[in-house]
């Protein structure tokens, strides 16, 4: 692992029932800090797997997985619902926010469950939602929006608490084309300012435009150099 490493796994294996072949079998993998990282491969080859246990929302079953400096596979599950509030902001391919929420309200949830003041979080959602271009809409409804805006809504919850990492899944997957390319500039840009990402996606056009490494997966596996996933 190098000092420069904001994700690090090693020999990670992942088994979800005694005797099924493994999901990730024995991967050991990095990314760096400031890197766009894109992880392809065809369904079933443990993208979204690998995704959840870089994030703490699962635990690998053999090997050790290390973000931001600290080792998440062995913490509590209160520990890494802190560890996740604080250090990584996730984006869904269908944005995943609460319908019975506004746009700020829900921008703001992440930076209430770790504690930060009201006042705080609100100056941050503020900026976010402004950065994102969608402030006008601060008190409407996710089911008032467009596909593009609910993305950026989410983008902007995602990095309210300004976590080292932001981990996309699939995030232009339920967008058109256009919009698909909107968002990919946004993350482009917020990778220009220094933001670690991690994009799963289909799209070899996303991950060639806005990745400087892509990390394909073949049953559970790195694929090897010239194999196309």
């Amino acid at each position: 692992m190098g000092q420069d490493d904001l994700i690090w796994l090693d020999n990670v294996t992942k088994t979800y029932q005694a005797g099924a072949p493994s999901a990730l079998a024995d991967l050991s993998m990095d990314v760096t800090a400031g890197e766009v990282a894109a992880v392809m491969g065809p369904s079933g080859s443990g993208k979204s797997t690998l995704l959840n246990l870089i994030a703490g929302l699962d635990r690998p079953t053999a090997g050790t997985v290390t973000v931001a400096g600290r080792r998440i596979d062995n913490l509590s599950e209160s520990g890494l619902a802190r560890f996740r509030a604080r250090h990584v902001g996730i984006i869904f391919q269908f944005f995943n926010l609460l319908d019975d929420l506004t746009v700020e309200d829900n921008v703001l949830l992440p930076a209430q469950l770790a504690g930060a003041s009201r006042r705080a979080a609100r100056a941050r959602a503020g900026e976010l939602l402004e950065r994102m271009g969608i402030e006008r809409h601060r008190d409407d409804y996710p089911a008032r929006l467009s596909g593009g805006q609910r993305q950026r809504v989410a983008i902007a919850r995602a990095l309210v608490n300004a976590p080292e990492l932001l981990l996309a899944d699939e995030p232009t997957g339920a967008l058109d084309t256009t919009t698909g390319l909107e968002i990919g500039r946004l993350l482009q840009e917020l990778n220009a300012g220094g933001q670690t990402l991690v994009l799963v996606t289909h799209d070899p056009a996303l991950a060639d435009r806005y990745a400087a490494r892509t990390i394909r997966l073949l049953d559970g596996r790195l694929a090897p150099a010239g194999v196309a996933a």
